[in-house]
Formats: structure tokens, C-alpha cells, sequence
């Protein structure tokens, strides 16, 4: 395309065209050129109804349709010629459908710009990659329940600031994360939701004269309504903050969760091997097998949440209604989406494929006196001590064992009746993992039949 080619798209006010300069930071064709489908579907839809309204006669509408069709299919075929003169996707289809179908194609713009057009066919991209965070959020979900179901009985140590805590059980380890990815989910949904009203017929900012029906385009487009204020059509991109911020709040999740893998599958912990499917090995060392695939996504969060930040300050401060700034909104959404899409499909895959070493799980479960707040719980159910007193009983009955370098279990009654006399056999029963992870049973604890009943709740709620 020549600058006359571009000089004719934008009218009589500019006799000559832009310089280079001016030209590369003017154009976006080279990133969202990805929106052609989502263009073209905007575009027919209001040929359509400009047809209805008898804005444009039923065979310019016709026309226009079927050049549209032959313009999607030269882009999905990969023989369309992307213009940089011509700045955009909006640009580029309409130049194009000139070439196909001649003087119909002037009259597509009729009653829209550029402006509400460009919401449109972000809010139908954003709208698309929140259809697919959905299925990602619910194949990773279901990666997990099985993991859950499966280990809802394997004992593991439980942490908190990385030192052992108390035993927990396998299954509900893999339930926590259910739970966070179920609130992505939920938020994925509920910004979806709100985003789905239609900018389309705002025009530049103040709507248009014709006597258009942005309901009809509103509806062919999947929309629930139309946007109910022109202005704020065309200047809105909470839709796309919204997906920012939803996928950075799930990348922190994915992060976290890998972080643990990557710490699990170490020679120091064995509690999961992960299949060599997402794994690499050394270049120099042959024993090594590295959890890149979770080194990568805990990576992702920085990309995702810089996409966030960096679109937050474009919009800062930015007056009603368009302004050219706002161009630079789709560059970090584009890469933000691919780098969650990959993070959720790569996740799913090693949750899907890891294996948790149960004996590795049992053996550390134990480990790091786990039961000392059984003990405690015990002396305050049994004898009936204050809690207070009992922590610090208990206290000393670890500090026993660290000295003997035992566990407690391995403390003998004699050693207990020496710090509180009152101590008996029964204290043995509730210092076993096994014992303690089943005694758990508070609503959300880690006892099996919580874990199981909380697997099968999830289980209806997805289905």
C-alpha cells in the first residue's frame, strides 16, 4: 500500500503522508493483526444490522459479507498482505475489502469508528481468553482432585515457614490448591461477566445520528447488552485491567504451587518424581533431572504481573474518551495471555504426571516432632490442663527428645511422668501420624473423610 493508500483511509485533512518515524510508532498492524477474526465478526455483525435498519441497502449488505468471508480466509490462509501504512487490523480489512468488492465497502463504517470498533474487537479477544483461562482453571482443577482422591490417606508433613508443623494428609495438601484455583475460577467468571456489554455503535464517543440497533449487534456478537454510555464505551479497558489482575492473582498461585514442586522433587525431599515428560537434564551433570517446566511458570508471574502494571499506568490519568495511548493496551494483554494459557496447560500437565512418593511422605511426616500439638491437645482433652500450661509441658517433652535425639513416640512414660506425673499410656494413641491426621475431622481439616468429602463437593460444583 502506498501513503496515498493511507492518506485516502484517513481523508481530505492530511495532504501528505507520515515519514517513517512517524509511520512505525503510529502502527499497531504488527501485534494486533491477532484480532482479524474477531474484526471481521464485529464488522459483519453491524453490516447486518445496518441492513435491518435500512441504513445501507440488503445487497451492499450482502456484498460486504461475502468480501469479509474472502478477507478471513486470505488471513487464516496466511496470503493476506499486512500494510504498515495502513497503522491497524481496522485498516487493513477494510483497504482489502475495497480491492474485493469496490464502493460497498465505504459504506461499512457508517454509523461506527475506529473507536468503538478497536473496544469491540479487544473486549471479543479479552472475552475469548477468559473461555479459555475457564478451561485451562478446570482441566488443572480436575488434575488435582484426582491427585487428591488418590492420596486422600498418604501422611506428609505440613509447614509452616518451611519447618514441620503438624501431619497433614496428601490429598488435602492437593485440596488447598483446589481451593485457590477454584477462587481464579470464580473470579475468571465474574469478570467475564461484567466485561460482556457491547461498545459497538458508540462511534467516537458520543454515538451517531443513524438510526442504528446496537441491541441487534449487541446480541449477534454474544454481548449481554450494549454498553449503556458512549463515552465510557470507547474509554473503557477495565475489562482488560480486570484480566490482568485475575491472571496475575493465578499466576502467584502457579507460582507458589511450583515453587513446591520444584522443592519436592529435589534429592533432599523425594516427595514427588515428575515425569521426564517436564523435565530436562544437565548438560554437564548425568545424574540431573531439573524441574524446568516448574522453574518456567513460577518465571511466568513476573511477565503477567508486569503486563498489569505497565497497562495500569497507561491509563492512569488519561482524560475521556480515546486517546492514542491507549493503543499501547494490547501489546502486554497479547503476551500476559499466552504466558497464562502456557502456565495452565504446563501445570496441569505435571500434576497430571507426577507421582507422590508415599514412603518419602510417610517417613518426613513424623519427622520434626509433627505430633507435638496431638500431645498438647491431649494433656488439655484428658487431664484436663489449661492449654497454656499443656504447650509448655509439651515444650519440655520436646526439648527431652531433642536431647535423647529421638521423637516423641520414642520418649518412654517414665521420661513423660518426669515433667508431668499425671501422663499415662494412653498418651502413645495420639502420637502417631496416622492417629493424628485422622482425628482432623473439623470441617476443612485433613482427615481422609474430610479430604474425600471435600473431592466429591468440588466434583458437583464442576459438574
Amino acid at each position: 500500500m502506498t501513503d496515498k493508500t493511507s492518506n485516502q483511509m484517513w481523508g481530505g485533512r492530511f495532504a501528505a503522508g507520515p515519514d517513517a518515524i512517524m509511520e512505525a510508532i503510529n502502527a499497531s498492524i504488527g501485534f494486533d493483526k491477532r484480532m482479524a477474526a474477531q474484526d471481521i465478526a464485529g464488522s459483519r455483525a453491524h453490516a447486518a444490522m445496518l441492513a435491518a435498519t435500512g441504513v445501507i441497502s440488503d445487497n451492499d449488505a450482502e456484498a460486504i459479507r461475502e468480501g469479509l468471508l474472502t478477507v478471513l480466509s486470505e488471513i487464516d490462509s496466511g496470503t493476506f498482505q499486512f500494510s504498515t501504512a495502513l497503522e491497524d487490523i481496522h485498516m487493513n480489512v477494510e483497504a482489502r475489502l475495497k480491492e474485493v468488492i469496490g464502493e460497498p465497502a465505504g459504506r461499512l463504517h457508517t454509523g461506527r469508528s475506529r473507536n468503538d470498533q478497536v473496544a469491540t474487537d479487544f473486549k471479543l479477544w479479552v472475552r475469548d481468553q477468559f473461555d479459555a483461562a475457564e478451561a485451562g482453571l478446570i482441566a488443572l482443577i480436575n488434575a488435582l482432585l484426582s491427585q487428591a482422591e488418590a492420596g486422600a490417606a498418604w501422611v506428609m508433613p505440613g509447614f509452616t515457614h518451611l519447618q514441620t508443623a503438624q501431619p497433614v494428609t496428601w490429598g488435602h495438601h492437593m485440596m488447598a490448591y483446589v481451593e485457590m484455583f477454584g477462587r481464579d475460577l470464580s473470579r475468571v467468571r465474574d469478570a467475564r461477566a461484567r466485561m460482556n456489554e457491547a461498545p459497538l455503535g458508540a462511534a467516537a464517543l458520543a454515538g451517531t445520528s443513524f438510526p442504528i440497533d446496537r441491541h441487534m449487534t449487541a446480541e449477534a456478537l454474544g454481548f449481554d447488552r450494549p454498553a449503556a454510555n458512549s463515552l465510557d464505551a470507547v474509554s473503557d479497558r477495565d475489562f482488560a485491567l480486570e484480566f490482568l489482575s485475575t491472571a496475575s492473582i493465578c499466576a502467584v498461585h502457579l507460582s507458589r504451587f511450583a515453587e513446591e514442586l520444584v522443592i519436592w522433587s529435589s534429592a533432599q525431599f523425594r516427595f514427588v518424581t515428575l515425569s521426564d515428560r517436564f523435565s530436562t537434564g544437565s548438560s554437564i551433570m548425568p545424574q540431573k533431572k531439573n524441574p524446568d517446566a516448574a522453574e518456567l511458570i513460577r518465571a511466568k508471574v513476573g511477565r503477567i504481573y508486569g503486563a498489569n502494571t505497565a497497562l495500569m499506568m497507561v491509563m492512569k490519568g488519561l482524560p475521556l474518551a480515546y486517546s492514542k495511548d491507549m493503543q499501547e493496551d494490547k501489546e502486554q494483554v497479547f503476551d500476559a495471555a499466552d504466558n497464562w494459557m502456557l502456565a495452565l496447560a504446563a501445570m496441569e500437565g505435571m500434576v497430571k504426571d507426577m507421582t507422590a512418593n508415599r514412603e518419602s511422605l510417610a517417613a518426613a511426616a513424623g519427622s520434626g516432632f509433627s505430633t507435638a500439638t496431638d500431645l498438647a491437645d491431649w494433656l488439655v482433652r484428658v487431664l484436663g490442663l489449661p492449654f497454656r500450661d499443656a504447650h509448655h509441658i509439651t515444650g519440655s517433652l520436646v526439648a527431652m527428645a531433642e536431647s535423647k535425639d529421638c521423637d516423641l513416640p520414642d520418649l518412654t512414660l517414665a521420661d513423660m511422668q518426669s515433667v508431668h506425673g499425671d501422663i499415662t499410656d494412653d498418651v502413645f494413641g495420639v502420637l502417631g501420624v496416622d492417629n493424628s491426621v485422622n482425628s482432623r475431622m473439623s470441617y476443612g481439616g485433613t482427615a481422609p473423610k474430610q479430604v474425600r468429602a471435600q473431592v466429591e463437593r468440588w466434583k458437583a460444583t464442576l459438574s
